[in-house]
């Protein structure tokens, strides 16, 4: 047995605060009964403060992949063109995810250390005279590089490009942790799930859809049943859902929605904010090397780390698993190895941000990865810094 509480430190499934655990654990009710019509309708009608829109939002008992699928079927038909940009690991599962429906991904290749390029969108839906692209699918917050994509930026360049495509985002990582805006950017279908910024377990997946996506839904081709929109709508418009909810998830969501607004939602984002810069100045003063290369892009949620040539990032984990009971995330395929990747999202504070560091520093050391030592009290002057300068404004 190990003392104290394990550090789940990856990007996400993140930490589940003690007061969603507790929502979460009442009696399941009836899911066709009246009480449950209260529980849907605050579920389904919280969600569109978090996504910021006044469209619709469908809940699904699924992982996040489940609302890729749904996003697509819903509004595509065989063998339609979709651009996509290769930001990661995430952006490429999508991708493969497309195939298998039998749609045309073209992929714009990235060389995962930063966002998408909008420039490079806009270039490309150009050159698509005759509108073959059907619609534009970016991940917002890539997991397994630590890099955002400027989604506003991805609508400015369809609407340069005068293209009628879709566009569609990825939010499984980055919503309730990054500002996101579904309707004052102009997205078409954002995804999400429930196991990042939500700080939910795994289980619920979220499509927030524009009316341009409904309008365009009714001709789409791509067979579908469990994943329909329109079966989703008749129940939903009083609470209610076409099959079984996960009726104690969606307890947990409601209680999720209420403290994200108790504590601000721009509070939250800034709060994400002050505990990835202090995250990169602890890996700058270990001398080591964040994986994206793009300032502005770098992520609020987590820091992915390169190791020093010559080291295995999954040695270092273990490592640090071992000795300090800390769970960091491991590079994904093209990165297996080389990088490690440390979560601060969801319900995270400084002292959290603190003992995570202490633990990455004493593995670095243990596992004998070349670095210097002092990243913690970078990042102590960093939250410092803030919390002085916060105090001051207020």
């Amino acid at each position: 047995m190990t003392a104290g509480r394990h550090f789940l430190q990856i990007p996400g499934p993140s930490n589940v605060p003690d007061r969603i655990l507790r929502a979460m654990d009442y009696p399941t009710m009836d899911h066709r009964g009246p009480a449950f019509a209260d529980v849907g309708r605050k579920a389904l009608e919280g969600m569109k403060s978090i996504f910021k829109t006044e469209s619709r939002v469908v809940i699904y008992p699924s992982s996040g992949t489940g609302a890729w699928e749904a996003a697509l079927v819903n509004t595509l038909s065989p063998g339609d063109t979709v651009l996509m940009y290769e930001t990661g690991h995430f952006a490429t599962l999508w991708k493969k995810l497309a195939e298998k429906l039998g749609l045309n991904p073209v992929f714009i290749e990235g060389d995962w250390r930063g966002g998408a390029d909008a420039d490079a969108i806009e270039a490309r839906l150009k050159d698509d005279k005759t509108h073959e692209i059907k619609a534009v699918c970016v991940v917002h917050n890539e997991t397994s590089t630590g890099a955002v994509t400027p989604v506003a930026k991805v609508r400015k360049a369809i609407d340069s490009a005068g293209h009628p495509a879709l566009l569609m985002a990825d939010t499984i990582s980055s919503l309730a942790s990054v500002d996101f805006r579904h309707d004052e950017w102009g997205v078409d279908v954002t995804v999400s799930g429930s196991q990042k910024g939500l700080m939910l377990p795994p289980g619920l997946s979220f499509n927030a859809i524009s009316e341009k996506a409904l309008k365009v839904a009714e001709t789409a081709g791509l067979k579908h049943s469990y994943w329909s929109w329109d079966e989703m709508a008749g129940p939903n418009e009083t609470g209610y859902f076409p099959y079984t909810p996960a009726t104690n998830l969606l307890y947990g969501l409601n209680e999720a929605i209420d403290m994200l607004h108790e504590e601000g939602l721009d509070n939250v984002f800034a709060r994400h904010k002050r505990h990835a810069e202090a995250t990169r100045a602890a890996v700058e003063a270990w001398g080591l090397e964040v994986l994206c290369k793009v300032p502005e892009h770098r992520s609020p949620v987590l820091t992915a780390v390169m190791m020093p040539e010559g080291h295995s990032a999954d040695r270092f984990r273990s490592v640090t698993l071992q000795n300090y009971d800390m769970s960091l995330g491991n590079g994904l395929s093209k990165v297996a190895d080389r990088v490690f990747r440390i979560g601060h999202l969801g319900d995270f504070n400084d002292l959290m941000l603190c003992g995570t560091l202490s633990g990455v520093e004493m593995g670095l050391r243990d596992a004998g990865v070349p670095h210097r030592a002092g990243g913690v009290q970078a990042a102590l002057d960093v939250l410092g810094r803030k919390f002085g300068a916060e105090r001051a404004a207020a």
